[in-house]
């Protein structure tokens, strides 16, 4: 047997999903499908529980159905960086409030259900970026020269998660397990391929 026919007989095994401008297999969309449902679960809990106070990082008392403020605690505590003025200005304002909670739950949603996957990894990203600057882990000491408790001044937690969304965008990773073929087929969409 030929390596040629031997290499064309296993690249027939390989069940492949296509997208636009990819082919992945089907193990690896349906990675990136759980993927999408664990990042997008990030932000949907996160929205939760600052909306009910669900005990892990806001206690009931604090929710923001209970008159808690979503943004007061983490802004007006940032202590490091050349935009603390700024935060601390916005911290508990409504429009950071609204905002905040926007984003977390447009965000969360787009990617659990896979539609809006584009809009979902910039705005994903911008809001990921804030929160960098907002915890500014460049810095290796406050304001009061305590040490910040930085690991790594550049790649953080809000950096792998955009750059998992732009990742997941680019797959067309809400095509497996969601409504991305549905969605795109939309007139809308159509019309505006942003929305994809």
């Amino acid at each position: 047997m030929s390596t040629s026919h031997i290499n064309h007989t296993a690249a027939t095994h390989l069940e492949r999903v296509e997208a636009p401008g990819s082919m992945l297999t089907k193990a690896a969309a349906r990675g990136l499908a759980v993927l999408r449902y664990a990042t997008g679960f990030v932000f949907l809990w996160a929205f939760a529980d600052k909306l009910l106070g669900l005990g892990y990082s806001t206690p009931s008392a604090r929710a923001w159905i209970n008159g808690g403020s979503p943004t007061k605690g983490f802004l007006a505590g940032v202590d490091a960086g050349p935009l603390q003025g700024f935060f601390h200005t916005i911290a508990g304002t409504w429009y950071a409030n609204w905002g905040f909670m926007l984003g977390l739950l447009g965000i969360g949603l787009a990617l659990t259900a896979g539609i809006g996957m584009r809009v979902a990894a910039a705005s994903g990203t911008l809001l990921m970026a804030f929160m960098w600057l907002a915890e500014f882990p460049l810095a290796q000491h406050t304001a009061k020269g305590a040490p910040t408790g930085s690991t790594n001044p550049l790649t953080d937690y809000h950096v792998v998660y955009a750059i998992v969304m732009i990742v997941l965008a680019a797959a067309y990773a809400g095509q497996t397990w969601g409504l991305g073929k549905r969605w795109a087929k939309l007139p809308l969409v159509q019309r505006n391929r942003w929305l994809i």
